[in-house]
């Protein structure tokens, strides 16, 4: 297993990490996901860590709590072994108070997740989203007392806009206060959008990507074809996809999945496996969170790491999935020269 620095931090972490929105199914929507129990978590955390992936993904909202309780119970005896991630700022009741990133909210948020992981800290604690109603100071003063405490150990963000990121950055440094290491963002072969604002400013500011929905909610998994109806046993047809896509163009879709099915051929790899490749040779990408509903499909999303697409192949797979950005982006596009990243424009 490959391990990279986490943005500009002293944390290592792997290339993959798991995540376990599946754990609970507890409603409608997570349902979809997946209602793996303690049982068949513990089996998969088990193979997780004999694959090297000793980094486990999870947040208040999922399925209300329980998968942080799954969670919790499967890494049982295992807590000095591995790295946990969680989130705060969704909602986790119906008081008014009981969402956002103020002070009130996150102290209580947090310490609800240290119980319900059965732990005494938090490796990394994602904002799950920008909360626009509190000042920001509040909330990075709360997080970094958070952290003074002990209870957690680095703090990370995850949707956020590129100014919404870089209002933080600017803020914790105004006062000297702990800075978000990483961004948990959406980013796949299918929506690249990521690479217009967010990618530069990271590369910039030495922010670590984490990647969620890597395969678009399965429509990077090859089951997805033309002349063919989605399938129905996936989460897209079932609601519980979290993705909406910017690009929600079949068309485009199965272009990408004709050069897929061509390197599927020429490297005996699956494409859900190539397109995981992929986004590890992309800039800024520390780690992908990986899912899966049971073993066989971790098994097979944990082969994705230990080889490397060609170059050659890389381009054809950029080629396939490019989409012309909105202005101003379309317009920077034009000189390469002025980036610190070049090899974004070409």
């Amino acid at each position: 297993m490959e391990y990279r620095q986490l943005g500009n931090s002293g944390l290592r972490v792997p290339v993959l990490s798991f995540g376990t929105a599946t754990f609970g199914g507890a409603n409608e929507f997570f349902k979809a996901w997946g209602s793996t129990q303690v049982e068949e978590a513990t089996r998969m955390v088990n193979l997780c860590l004999d694959a090297g992936v000793n980094f486990f993904d999870t947040a208040n909202g999922y399925s209300s709590g329980v998968a942080e309780e799954i969670l919790g119970k499967a890494l049982k005896g295992l807590r000095d072994k591995v790295l946990v991630s969680t989130k705060a700022t969704f909602p986790t009741g119906d008081g008014v108070n009981d969402f956002g990133s103020s002070r009130i909210h996150l102290i209580k948020a947090c310490e609800d997740s240290l119980r319900r992981l059965g732990t005494e800290h938090i490796d990394v604690y994602h904002m799950h989203g920008f909360d626009g109603n509190t000042p920001v100071d509040e909330t990075l003063k709360a997080l970094d007392n958070l952290v003074q405490s002990g209870k957690v150990r680095y703090i990370a963000c995850s949707n956020f806009s590129g100014w919404h990121l870089m209002k933080s950055l600017s803020v914790s440094e105004r006062y000297g206060w702990s800075k978000y290491i990483a961004h948990q963002a959406y980013y796949s072969l299918l929506d690249r959008d990521f690479e217009w604002e967010l990618m530069p400013l990271s590369i910039e500011e030495k922010i670590g990507t984490i990647v969620w929905s890597p395969l678009s909610s399965g429509k990077l998994s090859g089951k997805y074809r033309r002349n063919q109806p989605y399938p129905t046993d996936g989460r897209v047809s079932q609601g519980g996809s979290p993705v909406i896509s910017v690009s929600a163009d079949d068309e485009r879709l199965y272009n990408i999945v004709d050069v897929l099915d061509e390197l599927v051929q020429e490297t005996g790899k699956t494409a859900a496996q190539i397109s995981l490749n992929w986004l590890l040779q992309r800039p800024t990408v520390a780690n992908i969170i990986i899912g899966a509903r049971d073993e066989a499909q971790l098994k097979q999303n944990l082969d994705a790491v230990g080889w490397n697409l060609t170059t050659d192949q890389v381009k054809r797979l950029d080629q396939a999935s490019d989409l012309r950005p909105s202005y101003p982006y379309w317009h920077q596009r034009q000189f390469e020269m002025l980036h610190t990243a070049p090899e974004l424009y070409k």
